[in-house]
């Protein structure tokens, strides 16, 4: 199958959508010429044009709030946010429009908005560039919550997303943009709320998202060469929906769980992935305490080198997820 990297599966999936629907329509700052952020959007003026590929004015407050109009009248629009920090400004529209307006109108519309946005650390972008902020919108009834770690599986929860009739963030851990990966040329969905077992495992389950997913892969081999520790790596590609069922299944099969995402840890959304094994009642059958290895509780460092330090780390991974095998 061909090689293709994360931004030109992004750009695929939307392409795609555009040309087998014309509802489908794309928004936000210098999405047109300039190719929206991180050139992920090349090209799509050019053969769209800018009534279907619209610049929008340094206001994301503004231009959300109309995508959410034009959502409730019958089109689908994309939404780009240059940096998921970005989503703060507009949290009005998506916190208390968006998420809300089917319940408050009884379902007498449908709300089918794509909000896209480069999240999370790497780029040497600082602290408000640079944030993992999902775990605030999980916490919001009405929005489901996306984040893809593989060329893959970004064309095929993207296509997924823009069909859906609700509202849905879709995060797109930037330093991931260049990553290659095998992408049919053909159109597929992977449907929201189902995980991806990334490699099989009996000894400990590391349950992740997004860039932390490759984190945990290149651990899972060292730890396999290094200690013989047998990991299995569950990406859960949606946070919202979430599938419960493989977390859950992950933790009985292990008995050992680590829990890894690089947003900071307090809050995060590590919190309520221990809760749902807790209150399930797996937690019983751990022969350890569930592991949390998160980002620091601290800004983003603009300094690469505090930065690298600020989030979990392929080492960090490997000696924690040794000592929690050591001492159960």
């Amino acid at each position: 199958m061909r090689q293709i990297s994360c931004s030109e599966a992004v750009r695929e999936a939307i392409a795609q959508e555009m040309e087998q629907d014309g509802r489908v329509f794309l928004m936000g700052e210098d999405v047109g010429v300039y190719g929206g952020s991180y050139g992920v959007l090349k090209g799509l003026v050019e053969r769209f044009g800018s009534e279907r590929i619209r610049d929008t004015p340094i206001s994301e407050a503004g231009f959300v709030g109309a995508a959410v109009g034009a959502a409730m009248t019958g089109t689908r629009p994309i939404v780009e946010i240059m940096y998921s920090d970005f989503l703060l400004t507009a949290m009005d529209q998506i916190v208390n429009q968006a998420a809300k307006m089917q319940y408050m109108f009884h379902g007498a519309f449908q709300l089918p908005l794509v909000i896209r946005a480069p999240s999370g650390s790497g780029t040497g972008a600082a602290a408000q560039h640079s944030q993992s902020l999902e775990a605030l919108f999980t916490h919001i009834p009405g929005l489901k919550v996306v984040a893809p770690s593989t060329p893959y599986d970004l064309k095929g929860l993207l296509i997924s997303s823009i069909r859906d009739t609700n509202p849905v963030l879709f995060l797109e851990q930037k330093t991931l943009y260049p990553c290659m990966g095998p992408v049919p040329r053909e159109f597929y969905e992977i449907p929201l709320g189902k995980a991806k077992v990334c490699r099989e495992g009996d000894d400990v389950a590391v349950i992740t998202y997004g860039r932390m997913v490759h984190t945990a892969l290149d651990a899972a081999r060292i730890l396999e060469e290094r200690h013989g520790i047998s990991v299995h790596v569950l990406d859960l590609r949606s946070l919202v929906p979430l599938d419960e069922e493989a977390v859950i299944s992950a933790a009985l099969r292990t008995r050992r769980v680590v829990i890894l995402h690089e947003a900071a840890r307090n809050g995060g959304f590590g919190g309520e992935l221990a809760a749902r094994i807790a209150g399930h009642g797996a937690v019983s059958s751990l022969e350890a305490p569930i592991l949390r290895i998160c980002g620091r509780d601290v800004p983003i460092p603009f300094s690469r080198t505090l930065e690298e330090a600020a989030v979990p780390s392929v080492e960090e991974v490997i000696s924690r997820t040794a000592e929690l095998c050591r001492h159960a």
